[in-house]
């Protein structure tokens, strides 16, 4: 979990996710040589802040996004949010500005609707502020803040170790309305051929997708993926005998609405850990449900 806890303390929220970009492409360079199959790495120029895996003969990409929620300073002490974060009064923020680091705390006027900070300075406008990391471990469970998506980000460096042919696409802006899976989507189809999506992402513990008892396959969310596609992954995962739960919800969404909403056939299907405490510094999420998405995805990759 050492891996998992230094993705969870690294700032970038969405439209900042520099930091974790060069961490990741400085991870890959160190440990791809011993992974089964070394991949083309692609980024740079064309890219933003993304990053693409290639290997060998690829049939399916696992898209993962890399961005966070978060707040961004507006004038004096108010803050406005990046994508949905949970709000609650005394949450420590954490940042930096032209003056420094900073840690400060969120404050939330329910009266004015208002979020603000509480700091002994006024901090540069535009200052982006993120939850504090505050990792904890136990035989069962993991929690801090950010686990959506480090934990998604994770699993795919888990089944990039082994992984023979496909894609890896880590993507930037998810939390708040997307806007990079289009051009890798479009990057992707035309160059590989490849039509065939799974998301790595984190989702919710509910009524009836429950914590311990496996990884989530979605057969819906606020989009509705195709249904023949979606029964070949829970086959998969049948026959291999990987505990997994079905998720049928009607809100919420991932990369894959960049990717419906295109102009290439992509077929779809979201699979991931539920956690619970959404969008705040307590993410939790159990450690059987980690091992399944990993073992999951490592058996979609190679069948699909």
């Amino acid at each position: 979990m050492k891996l998992l806890k230094q993705l969870c303390s690294i700032h970038a929220p969405s439209g900042n996710e520099k930091k974790l970009s060069d961490f990741l492409l400085n991870y890959i360079e160190e440990q791809k040589v011993q992974w089964k199959q070394q991949p083309v790495v692609v980024y740079g120029e064309g890219f933003q802040d993304c990053i693409l895996l290639i290997f060998g003969k690829p049939r399916t990409a696992i898209f993962a996004h890399i961005d966070s929620i978060g707040f961004t300073v507006r004038y004096g002490k108010q803050l406005v949010k990046i994508g949905g974060p949970d709000l609650e009064t005394g949450y420590t923020l954490v940042g930096e500005d032209s003056k420094g680091k900073i840690e400060c705390t969120l404050e939330l006027d329910e009266e004015a609707h208002e979020i603000r900070y509480s700091y002994d300075r006024e901090i540069d406008r535009g200052t982006e502020l993120v939850f504090k990391c505050d990792f904890r471990e136990t035989e069962e469970t993991v929690q801090s803040c950010y686990l959506d998506n480090r934990l998604g980000v994770w699993s795919a460096l888990k089944v990039a170790e082994t992984l023979e042919h496909g894609i890896i696409a880590f993507s930037s802006w998810e939390e708040h309305g997307g806007g990079s899976v289009a051009y890798l989507a479009k990057y992707i189809a035309e160059r590989y051929g490849v039509h065939q999506a799974l998301i790595s992402d984190i989702t919710w513990v509910t009524e009836g997708v429950r914590p311990g008892e496996g990884v989530a396959i979605s057969m819906r969310d606020s989009l509705i993926p195709r249904r023949s596609y979606v029964e070949r992954v829970i086959s998969i995962a049948k026959d291999a005998g990987i505990p997994y739960q079905l998720e049928v919800e009607g809100a919420g969404g991932s990369d894959a609405k960049e990717l419906q909403h295109g102009p290439y056939p992509w077929d779809w299907c979201f699979v991931g850990a539920p956690e619970d405490n959404v969008h705040s510094p307590n993410e939790i999420v159990h450690k059987k449900d980690i091992d399944s998405m990993v073992a999951l995805y490592r058996e979609l990759m190679a069948k699909l």
